[in-house]
This record gives structure tokens, sequence and C-alpha cells, in this order.
């Protein structure tokens, strides 16, 4: 009887101690607790760099394109070129060629100095609207620049947003003031990305070079030399390295060479007009490379696609993009990378 009894209590014992002395259940019995994980989002793009926009800026505002100038004598040093985020390189009348700058992610001061629209120039701004600033023009461009899905804007009617600078010879001493266009409003906002962008980790397909020259009529030839320290292509013309007011010597992230022909009136007359609508060749210089493709667009109303041989897109680098509009009866000279000697006899 005894033994019995001793059994009895031992079992209820060991009921108490896996009980718990206060009768909560045991430890094992009691709810996992929750794992809270917190995921960082990564900071928003600028829409026409590919670069981060950590501070959203340009999430908030439209796209600006200002018509600048290229006369090598009484246009340069052109004003915040170096602060675009895309440039346009147009040919004109008499094989001359004229810029149309894109601001976004960033908003210099003073851009210009500001010159006519061209019928090219409608094609270019049609898929991203924004407001566009120019000085005037022939009624068919004029006409032609306010059918387009933009916020035309010229001398009379910006303002404060442009002023003409007295130390310089008219018709090349109209500049404008970006933050003012801003103000003006647009849309969308923000504009849609004209490129795609390779990631920090993807590796730069093409072949390797040097330099490249797109052989725009006399001075307005233009080189581009590649620079590994900084990542550019350094910028220059027969009279020298192309520098900007404040000093800086251009030098884009990407070259995109879009070989088109012009209509209109001719290559080289009043009312040409690059065909940006259909397709053609591109060379895209960009990490050091060159990726040649071809370049599509199936309307006015969508981007320029960009696509290797391989009918992928080309992806560019993060950065400042400069894009050539050379004729297709304009030779583009590239000098390619010189092997390294083989130390194997």
């Amino acid at each position: 009887m005894k033994a019995a009894f001793a059994i009895v209590v031992a079992a209820t014992l060991a009921v108490a101690a896996c009980s718990g002395s206060d009768g909560s259940k045991p430890a094992a019995e009691q709810p996992a607790a929750k794992v809270t994980t917190t995921t960082t989002k990564p900071p928003p793009v600028a829409p026409l760099t590919g670069l981060a926009d950590p501070t959203g800026a340009a999430q908030n505002r439209p796209l600006v394109s200002i018509k600048i100038d290229n006369d090598s004598s009484l246009a340069r040093p052109q004003t915040g070129l170096e602060q675009a985020d895309v440039v346009w390189d147009e040919v004109v009348e008499g094989q001359a060629t004229r810029f149309l700058a894109m601001f976004q992610s960033s908003v210099p001061d003073v851009a210009g100095p500001v010159r006519s629209v061209r019928l090219t120039d409608p094609l270019i701004v049609w898929p991203v609207g924004g407001v566009f600033a120019y000085s005037g023009g022939a009624p068919y461009a004029v006409n032609a620049i306010a059918a387009a899905p933009v916020k035309a804007v010229n001398e009379t009617s910006a303002g404060n947003a442009m002023f003409r600078d007295s130390s310089r010879r008219a018709p090349h001493n109209l500049y404008a003031r970006p933050a003012q266009l801003f103000a003006l409003g647009a849309e969308p906002t923000p504009p849609p990305a004209l490129f795609d962008y390779a990631t920090a980790k993807a590796t730069t397909s093409g072949t390797p070079v040097t330099s490249v020259r797109v052989g725009f009529a006399g001075e307005f030839a233009v080189t581009y030399t590649w620079a590994s320290g900084s990542g550019t292509w350094l910028r220059s013309t027969r009279a020298g390295p192309f520098v900007t007011k404040s000093g800086s010597q251009v030098a884009p992230n990407n070259v995109v060479v879009l070989s088109v022909v012009y209509g209109g009136t001719g290559l080289g007359q009043i009312g040409a007009e690059a065909q940006l609508v259909g397709q053609g060749p591109v060379k895209v210089f960009t990490n050091g490379h060159e990726i040649d493709g071809t370049w599509s667009r199936a309307t006015k109303a969508d981007r320029i696609e960009l696509n290797g041989a391989d009918g992928k897109p080309i992806l560019l680098t993060p950065g400042q993009t400069w894009v050539e509009l050379p004729d297709t009866s304009y030779a583009v000279d590239v000098v390619g990378v010189t092997p390294t000697p083989s130390s194997t006899p």
C-alpha cells in the first residue's frame, strides 16, 4: 500500500512540475514570438539619367527642353549644357548643328543661348512632353511645336523666364532660367524614361574603343574620347575641348549616334527634318565600349527603342547622354583599343 501511495505522489509531482508552479502552460507550448523583417525601399530614380534621386525632386517636376545655339564664334561657350540630362545634336540649314537640351533631374540657374525651333524638335519631345523653350521660328516650325503635347514658351510669352544678356550680340544673347520654366507647369510629371539603363553589377557588352568622330560638316564635326578615370566621353571639336561657360568640358556618360535621313527640303536646307519614325542603324558608346544595333520607332508618340544585334535592349550607363543625329551620308569613324602585345614568344 505504501508503495502504491509513493507512486501516486511521484506522478502528481511530475505533473505539477510540467505544468509549472503557477499553473501556466509549459514553455514548449508558449506561442512562438513573431519575427518582423524590415525591407529598405530603394531610392527613386531620375527618369532621364537612371541615377538615384534620393530627394525625390525629379519625381515632382516635368521636363524642360531648351533649344540652344551652337554657332562656333558667337554662341560658345554655352551655359548650362553640362547639367542637362540629355542633349540632342541635330542638323539645321547650311549643315550647321544646334542642340536641344533636356533638363529634369538638375536645374541650372541659366541655360543658353536660346534659339529658334526646327521641324525635328517636335519629333524629339513628343513622347516626353513638358515645357519647350525657344526664341521663335518659321511659321511652319512654330505650328509644328504648337501641335506637340508640350507647353511651348517663346521669348514673348516667357516673361522673366528668359532674358537678354547685353554683353553678347543678338540673336545669340537670349538666355533661359530653367527654374522659372519649371514653375510654369506642364505634364507629365515626371516624364517617362527615354532609355534603358544597366545596373551597377551589369557587364557592358560590345567592343572596347578609345574614341568616335561624328562627321558633321566643317566646324560642327565632333569627337568623343573615352576617359576611363571619370567614366565619361570627352567632347571636342576641331577648335579643341568643348567647354561650357563654367569651364567644364562636356563629358557625357553615354553617346548615342542615330544615323537618320533628313527629309523635307533635304539635308542642310531650310525646312529639313530628321526622319525619327521608322528604323535605322545606331552606335551606342558607353563604359568604354561600342555597341552596334538598330534604332526603331513605330509612331512619334513612342520613344526610340535601341536594340543590339541580339534583339535585346541596349543598356546605357546611368548618367548624362548626348544623342548625335548625323545624316546617313556622314561618316562615323571609330578608333578601337590597341591590343596589348602578348608576352608569350
